[in-house]
């Protein structure tokens, strides 16, 4: 399965999000998933692509030429597709994936998850976003999310279009439902 992550690119973040971070770069190249990601090497970015990478799995970069000529880019990408924008960006991973996977991250993440959920919620894919939620970062984010559904803002269930995983045996539970 080819699954995107969207996740932060800071280096100055709580060591837990690296951890768990590590750990579904190892159990995702374990179990021979392909991370399509980012390209950067920087915070989770740069994590998640050096744990999948140096653990024997396949990385697909999806790379802004910006993010080039700030010397940003991991080295550990397999497949590299440059691309002009952050929009080109998230079209391509959207594109390229079966499903994503959120981590902790800020402005740029929530962008994506919400560019990936609003593109099902309207039929453009059905692609589904799983936000894992470490140590309940996205719980702010679900509460919001419950409030917009309980004012009638939300065609049909968000979870419909985002799932919550606080665990990497949940996350492997879902992805057997995709």
């Amino acid at each position: 399965m080819n699954i995107s992550v969207y996740c932060s690119a800071n280096n100055d973040i709580d060591k837990r999000y690296f951890s768990a971070t590590r750990e579904l770069g190892l159990w995702m190249a374990k179990n021979r998933h392909t991370l399509v990601w980012g390209g950067g090497n920087c915070g989770l970015m740069g994590c998640i692509g050096d744990a999948v990478h140096d653990n024997g799995g396949r990385t697909i970069g999806m790379v802004p030429r910006a993010l080039e000529k700030s010397g940003r880019v991991s080295e550990k990408i397999d497949v590299l597709f440059p691309c002009d924008s952050l929009t080109d960006r998230k079209d391509l991973m959207i594109l390229h994936s079966d499903v994503a996977i959120a981590l902790p991250g800020g402005i740029g993440t929530l962008d994506e998850i919400f560019t990936q959920a609003g593109g099902n919620t309207i039929g453009f894919h059905g692609k589904k976003v799983i936000a894992y939620n470490i140590c309940g970062y996205f719980d702010t984010m679900i509460a919001m999310l419950d409030f917009m559904q309980e004012e009638g803002m939300v065609r049909g269930h968000w979870t419909d279009f985002i799932t919550v995983a606080s665990s990497l045996e949940e996350i492997s539970e879902l992805l057997k439902q995709e």
